[in-house]
């Protein structure tokens, strides 16, 4: 049934359909966007095989100074609220 269901000038079709419909400025961005894709899930896919074939305990990261951005004494970020003595009703 499906002997002779892809042939070459289905692909032109296809080809043709695409190019009318994405224009031909945006296919060179598209198709790098998804090339930039395809590399980013190829190398997560070894990433996660390699995760679990990997039976080795993981070293801890060493301990080192924390800081936490707007803090409340960090006067760099700090902002003031309103107070109600402030605002009018």
């Amino acid at each position: 049934m499906f002997r002779n269901a892809l042939e070459p000038w289905h692909l032109l079709v296809l080809v043709a359909v695409v190019v009318l419909i994405f224009g031909s400025k945006k296919l060179p961005d598209t198709a790098r966007a998804l090339g930039r894709s395809m590399r980013i899930l190829k190398s997560e896919a070894e990433a996660m095989k390699g995760d679990s074939t990997s039976n080795e305990p993981r070293p801890e990261p060493a301990p080192g100074p924390r800081t936490v951005p707007g803090a409340p004494g960090d006067t760099a970020t700090a902002r003031t609220a309103p107070t109600d003595s402030t605002t009018s009703h």
